[in-house]
Order: C-alpha cells, then sequence, then structure tokens
C-alpha cells in the first residue's frame, strides 16, 4: 500500500472518529421536582391519617371507605405510600373484607400509629346519623397490611358519649390515650379522651374519660408544641359537594386535658368557640379533617387534610372527590397559622426530605 494514501486513511479515520464523539448527544441529568400542586393525590382520601414507617422512612396515608368510581370500584380503608408527601400511589385496601362486629355501616376516619414496634389502625363503624357507632382495632407486622382485626373497642352507648367515632391516639407522660368524639347536641355531647391500657387495645376504665371540646368539633387531632397541647378540630359540613364549608379551628392547653382555649381566651368547650386555621375559597370547597403534623427534614411543619375541588366535587353516581391536599403550616406568637388561611391553588415548594434533597 502505498504510504501516503495510508496515513492520509488512517487521518481519516481518526477524524470521523473525533467528529462522531464530539457530536455526541449529551445524557440529560433527571429532572428533581422542586414543587408541587394540590391536590396531591385523587380521586378520594377522606380523613386522611399520616404514619412514618420507622423501617423504611416511607408515609403511608390512610383514608375513609370510598367509592372511588366505576373504573376503580370500592375501597374499605385505602392505603398509599409516598416519600415525600406529594408523590402518592396507591398499594391496597386495610381490610379485605369489611370487620363483622357491627350490622351496617361504613369504616371511617382511620387513626394509623405505631405503638409498641406493631402498627395500630383505630377506625370508626357508623352510618349517617348513627344512634350507636362505634370505634374498632385491627393490627398489623407491615404498614401497609394485610390488618388483623380485633374487634369493637367500645360503642358510644358503652362509653356514654354520644356520637363517638373520629379517633385519635396520641401518648403523653408514658400514658396511653385515645381521643374521639363528633357533632352532637344532646347530654354528653362532645370532644372527649379516655385513657387506654398499657397495651393500648383497650380502655382502662370507661368512667375515666374526660371532655376537651363542644359537640360541635369532630375529627380530633392533639399536635404538641412546647409548653402547648394544640387542639385542631373540624366543623360545620364535610360533605356537601361545591358547596362544603367544612373547615379547621384551634385551641391550646397547657395540659393534656384541658382547657383549651381559643385565641381570644374562650373555651373550646363551649360552641361557638375556636380560632380559624383553614377554610373554603373559590376553589377548593370543605377543607379539614387533617392528620396528623408532620416535620420536614428542614424543620418546616406541614398540614395535610381534605377538600373538594369546586369544579368537579362528585364522583358519578357516587361520594364527594374529597381528595388529599398538602400545605406548609408557620407559627407566629404560639399559634399555628397557613396561608391566606385557605388551600393553596398554585404551584409550592416541595418538603425537604433526605431522599428527595
Amino acid at each position: 500500500m502505498n504510504r501516503r494514501f495510508y496515513f492520509f486513511s488512517l487521518f481519516i479515520l481518526l477524524g470521523c472518529g473525533k467528529t462522531d464523539q464530539a457530536t455526541q448527544e449529551p445524557v440529560p441529568e433527571p429532572v428533581k421536582k422542586t414543587t408541587y400542586t394540590n391536590p396531591v393525590f385523587i380521586p378520594v382520601m377522606a380523613d386522611p391519617s399520616i404514619m412514618r414507617d420507622p423501617a423504611t422512612g416511607y408515609f403511608y396515608v390512610f383514608g375513609t371507605e370510598d367509592f372511588w368510581g366505576a373504573s376503580q370500584g370500592h375501597k374499605v380503608v385505602p392505603i398509599a405510600r409516598s416519600r415525600d408527601l406529594t408523590d402518592w400511589v396507591y398499594i391496597r385496601d386495610a381490610f379485605a373484607s369489611k370487620p363483622a362486629w357491627k350490622a351496617e355501616g361504613g369504616i371511617w376516619a382511620p387513626d394509623a400509629h405505631v405503638i409498641n414496634g406493631q402498627y395500630f389502625l383505630y377506625y370508626s363503624y357508623s352510618v349517617w346519623a348513627d344512634s350507636n357507632p362505634g370505634i374498632g382495632l385491627a393490627t398489623a407486622a407491615k404498614p401497609d397490611g394485610p390488618y388483623t382485626d380485633h374487634g369493637k373497642l367500645f360503642l358510644s352507648s358503652e362509653m356514654g358519649v354520644p356520637n363517638a367515632i373520629d379517633p385519635f391516639y396520641m401518648e403523653d407522660n408514658g400514658q396511653k390515650y385515645l381521643f374521639f368524639g363528633s357533632y352532637s347536641s344532646a347530654a354528653n355531647n362532645g370532644t372527649w379522651g379516655v385513657p387506654l391500657a398499657a397495651d393500648a387495645k383497650s380502655v382502662a376504665d370507661k368512667n375515666a374519660r374526660f371532655k376537651i371540646a363542644a359537640g360541635d368539633f369532630e375529627a380530633v387531632m392533639i399536635h404538641k408544641r412546647g409548653n402547648y397541647y394544640y387542639f385542631f378540630g373540624s366543623k360545620n359540613n364535610c360533605c356537601d359537594g361545591a358547596a362544603s364549608i367544612y373547615q379547621v379551628r384551634v385551641g391550646r392547653s397547657e395540659n393534656l386535658r384541658g382547657p383549651y382555649l381559643d385565641r381570644d381566651g374562650k373555651d373550646i368547650a363551649q360552641r361557638g368557640n375556636g380560632t380559624l386555621l383553614i377554610a373554603r375559597n373559590d376553589k377548593i370547597a370543605g377543607p379539614g379533617h387533617n392528620a396528623r403534623i408532620i416535620t420536614d427534614d428542614a424543620g418546616t411543619d406541614w398540614f395535610i387534610y381534605h377538600g373538594i375541588e369546586v369544579s368537579n366535587p362528585m364522583i358519578p353516581n357516587g361520594p364527594n372527590r374529597r381528595a388529599l391536599f398538602l400545605d406548609k403550616l408557620t407559627w407566629a406568637d404560639g399559634w399555628p397559622a397557613i396561608s391566606g388561611a385557605t388551600p393553596s391553588t398554585t404551584a409550592q415548594p416541595i418538603p425537604v426530605f433526605k431522599t428527595n434533597n
């Protein structure tokens, strides 16, 4: 081979190789999500309860029994999972079949918690305007179940409290408590607390119950911050579609057992009191029945609740579309606040967790 031709050919080949490398398209970096927009889960996740699994760091949300539409069917306490409170994936229902200790009713307002190394799920069993609803308990070895039902914890008639639903578990100074209650104008109406046994599977003494809020509240959640216990409770109509005026109001106390006073110093054990935290706007109706407050890795508190999009309020031939919402919770002068005291409807910065830094 002619030497001049050989070197010329080699130059062309090497040059072509360099040209291919230079023009190769770079692999784009994955885009990190920095914002979210409400709602964060659809179609329905009513009366949400949030639990973080200490073993994996995943968040699990549990919702009231509901019909999700013809394509998705009926869910008996749906469970969804997330790493960051904004991207949720439905996993399964907590119950393969409805508990049988009550003749009729729905499984409402679950409350999930890790107790004594086990996954507990307290729940309400009720129909609308039920004269004798009750609260049950199920447990599991994993946060997503399957959950084994332990049956009835108590009925309203056994507790001597009307409308005994919406359970909320809390431990304080080594004592386990269950709080409960909903709308009623009957005698002994209101939100009540009662001590639980050490295993949290039974009531220690039904006569040891104590009242903390009036019967115009439901969906109790208590949050300890500094020297205060903060009572979060919902008022008004949860389920009137686009016309729903559900809202969350707050009181605080230096003692878990109360008295809980609002910002005006009025006792929420009397009807008509409570400081407004969040209410509807022209796009989102009925914000309420919030879960426990979650604090992210940056120290920011997050408020999780259900709401109804005014533009799409109902499942066809089914219930209200009470979707899952999320908003930043701030504190000023010892009181919680949400921007504008209403659900956000534009893009917001996502919570900060190690998995999405």
